[in-house]
């Protein structure tokens, strides 16, 4: 059974930098695509970026020039440098993977909180 184990959120006041880290396991198949999303209160979960398992990167406006994303194939494992940190970054981050064995299929991590300080 594939699980997403996401690791490394927590509070830092803003200017500041965190690394969040996403471990697939239990994969039977191609990883494709691996993500972070983000949802704070009152808000939909949004995309923050995505990257390709030939490391196509995407980023949402708001990131770009402060968040990296990068991808360890062999691990399974995603990564979201995230630096400059506001505090409009405040949100419970996801890790997303979509899977494909015969079909694509998509598993989501349980979240992993960040809040950021002004």
């Amino acid at each position: 059974q594939v699980q997403l184990v996401e690791s490394g959120g927590g509070l830092v006041q803003a200017g500041g930098s965190l690394r969040l880290s996403c471990a697939a396991s239990g994969v039977i198949g191609r990883v494709n695509v691996m993500g972070w999303y983000r949802q704070s209160p009152g808000k939909q979960r949004e995309l923050v970026a995505d990257i390709t398992s030939d490391a196509t990167t995407n980023y949402a406006d708001s990131v770009k020039g402060r968040f990296t994303i990068s991808r360890d194939n062999a691990k399974n494992t995603v990564y979201l440098q995230m630096d400059s940190l506001k505090p409009e970054d405040t949100a419970v981050y996801y890790c997303k993977a979509q899977i494909r064995r015969f079909v694509t299929a998509v598993y989501w991590g349980q979240g992993t909180q960040v809040t950021v300080s002004s």
